[in-house]
Protein backbone atom coordinates (compact mmCIF):
# COMPACT_ATOMS: atom_id res chain seq x y z
CA UNK A 1 0.00 0.00 0.00
CA UNK A 2 0.99 3.31 -0.96
CA UNK A 3 0.52 7.18 0.56
CA UNK A 4 -1.66 7.97 -2.14
CA UNK A 5 -3.74 4.85 -1.49
CA UNK A 6 -4.25 5.47 1.99
CA UNK A 7 -8.28 6.06 3.23
CA UNK A 8 -9.38 7.76 6.59
CA UNK A 9 -10.70 4.97 8.99
CA UNK A 10 -14.25 7.89 10.22
CA UNK A 11 -16.06 9.63 7.62
CA UNK A 12 -15.73 13.54 7.83
CA UNK A 13 -18.79 14.65 9.35
CA UNK A 14 -21.13 16.78 7.10
CA UNK A 15 -20.70 20.73 6.54
CA UNK A 16 -23.69 22.69 8.34
CA UNK A 17 -25.69 24.41 5.88
CA UNK A 18 -26.72 27.25 7.44
CA UNK A 19 -30.15 29.07 6.87
CA UNK A 20 -32.27 26.47 5.75
CA UNK A 21 -34.88 25.97 8.03
CA UNK A 22 -34.80 23.00 10.13
CA UNK A 23 -34.44 23.19 14.24
CA UNK A 24 -32.02 25.97 13.96
CA UNK A 25 -35.06 28.80 13.39
CA UNK A 26 -35.25 30.80 9.79
CA UNK A 27 -31.85 32.83 10.93
CA UNK A 28 -30.30 29.45 11.76
CA UNK A 29 -27.88 31.57 14.22
CA UNK A 30 -26.91 34.47 11.67
CA UNK A 31 -29.14 37.07 13.31
CA UNK A 32 -31.24 38.81 11.17
CA UNK A 33 -30.36 41.91 8.47
CA UNK A 34 -27.14 42.75 7.04
CA UNK A 35 -24.05 41.88 5.02
CA UNK A 36 -23.35 39.10 7.22
CA UNK A 37 -27.18 37.65 7.46
CA UNK A 38 -26.51 36.90 3.73
CA UNK A 39 -25.01 34.00 1.48
CA UNK A 40 -21.71 35.30 0.28
CA UNK A 41 -21.39 38.10 2.35
CA UNK A 42 -18.42 38.66 4.40
CA UNK A 43 -16.46 41.82 4.79
CA UNK A 44 -13.07 42.08 3.23
CA UNK A 45 -10.21 41.27 5.00
CA UNK A 46 -9.01 44.24 7.54
CA UNK A 47 -4.91 43.17 7.06
CA UNK A 48 -5.06 43.76 3.05
CA UNK A 49 -6.96 46.55 3.50
CA UNK A 50 -4.71 48.62 5.82
CA UNK A 51 -1.47 47.31 3.99
CA UNK A 52 -3.53 49.03 0.81
CA UNK A 53 -3.69 52.12 2.46
CA UNK A 54 -0.50 52.23 4.36
CA UNK A 55 1.53 54.19 1.70
CA UNK A 56 -1.20 56.82 1.21
CA UNK A 57 -1.29 57.86 4.61
CA UNK A 58 -0.95 61.47 5.38
CA UNK A 59 3.41 62.13 6.90
CA UNK A 60 4.35 58.57 5.61
CA UNK A 61 8.07 58.43 5.16
CA UNK A 62 9.59 60.79 7.54
CA UNK A 63 7.45 63.93 6.18
CA UNK A 64 9.17 66.60 8.62
CA UNK A 65 6.38 68.66 10.34
CA UNK A 66 6.71 72.12 11.41
CA UNK A 67 6.51 72.42 15.37
CA UNK A 68 5.30 75.66 16.99
CA UNK A 69 8.08 77.18 18.98
CA UNK A 70 8.03 77.15 22.41
CA UNK A 71 7.15 81.01 23.54
CA UNK A 72 8.56 83.00 26.65
CA UNK A 73 7.28 86.25 27.95
CA UNK A 74 9.76 88.99 28.66
CA UNK A 75 9.06 88.83 32.31
CA UNK A 76 11.03 85.31 32.58
CA UNK A 77 13.57 87.10 30.34
CA UNK A 78 14.02 90.05 32.36
CA UNK A 79 14.24 87.72 35.88
CA UNK A 80 16.41 85.17 34.66
CA UNK A 81 19.26 87.37 32.38
CA UNK A 82 21.22 89.85 33.28
CA UNK A 83 22.48 93.14 31.99
CA UNK A 84 25.21 92.26 29.15
CA UNK A 85 23.62 88.37 28.15
CA UNK A 86 22.54 87.19 25.08
CA UNK A 87 19.34 85.44 24.93
CA UNK A 88 19.15 83.20 21.86
CA UNK A 89 17.80 79.54 22.14
CA UNK A 90 20.99 77.72 23.05
CA UNK A 91 21.02 80.01 26.36
CA UNK A 92 17.83 79.85 26.92
CA UNK A 93 18.03 75.79 27.09
CA UNK A 94 20.94 76.21 29.24
CA UNK A 95 19.24 78.25 31.94
CA UNK A 96 16.32 75.73 31.56
CA UNK A 97 13.22 77.73 30.12
CA UNK A 98 13.24 75.29 26.69
CA UNK A 99 13.47 71.92 25.64
CA UNK A 100 15.41 70.08 23.37
CA UNK A 101 13.73 67.43 21.09
CA UNK A 102 15.85 64.75 19.45
CA UNK A 103 19.37 66.82 20.18
CA UNK A 104 18.36 70.52 18.64
CA UNK A 105 16.87 73.33 20.30
CA UNK A 106 13.42 73.97 19.39
CA UNK A 107 12.30 77.44 18.01
CA UNK A 108 11.75 80.00 20.23
CA UNK A 109 9.13 83.29 19.91
CA UNK A 110 9.45 85.88 22.62
CA UNK A 111 6.44 87.55 23.31
CA UNK A 112 4.95 90.24 25.76
CA UNK A 113 4.89 93.83 26.40
CA UNK A 114 6.94 95.16 29.55
CA UNK A 115 8.81 98.15 30.36
CA UNK A 116 12.59 96.43 30.70
CA UNK A 117 14.77 97.76 33.47
CA UNK A 118 17.77 96.10 31.81
CA UNK A 119 18.74 95.96 27.68
CA UNK A 120 18.35 92.80 26.42
CA UNK A 121 20.12 91.10 22.98
CA UNK A 122 18.07 88.74 21.53
CA UNK A 123 19.73 86.42 19.21
CA UNK A 124 17.60 83.83 17.08
CA UNK A 125 14.64 84.04 18.15
CA UNK A 126 11.52 85.19 16.98
CA UNK A 127 9.68 88.54 18.50
CA UNK A 128 6.01 89.57 18.92
CA UNK A 129 5.58 92.60 17.75
CA UNK A 130 4.88 93.99 21.60
CA UNK A 131 7.92 92.25 22.29
CA UNK A 132 10.05 93.82 19.46
CA UNK A 133 8.80 97.70 20.72
CA UNK A 134 9.57 96.31 24.08
CA UNK A 135 13.38 95.81 23.79
CA UNK A 136 14.34 98.35 21.18
CA UNK A 137 12.64 101.00 23.84
CA UNK A 138 15.16 99.44 26.39
CA UNK A 139 18.08 100.11 24.30
CA UNK A 140 18.63 96.52 23.61
CA UNK A 141 19.40 94.79 20.06
CA UNK A 142 17.91 92.40 18.12
CA UNK A 143 19.57 89.88 15.30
Amino acid sequence: MQSHELKPKHKRPAKKRIGRGGKKGTYSGRGMKGQKSRAGGRPAPVVRELLKRYPKLKGYRGVKRQRKPQSITLSVLEKKFSKGEIVSPSALFEKGLVYQKRGTTAAVKIVGVLKLKSPLSVQGCTLSTGARKSIEESGGTIT
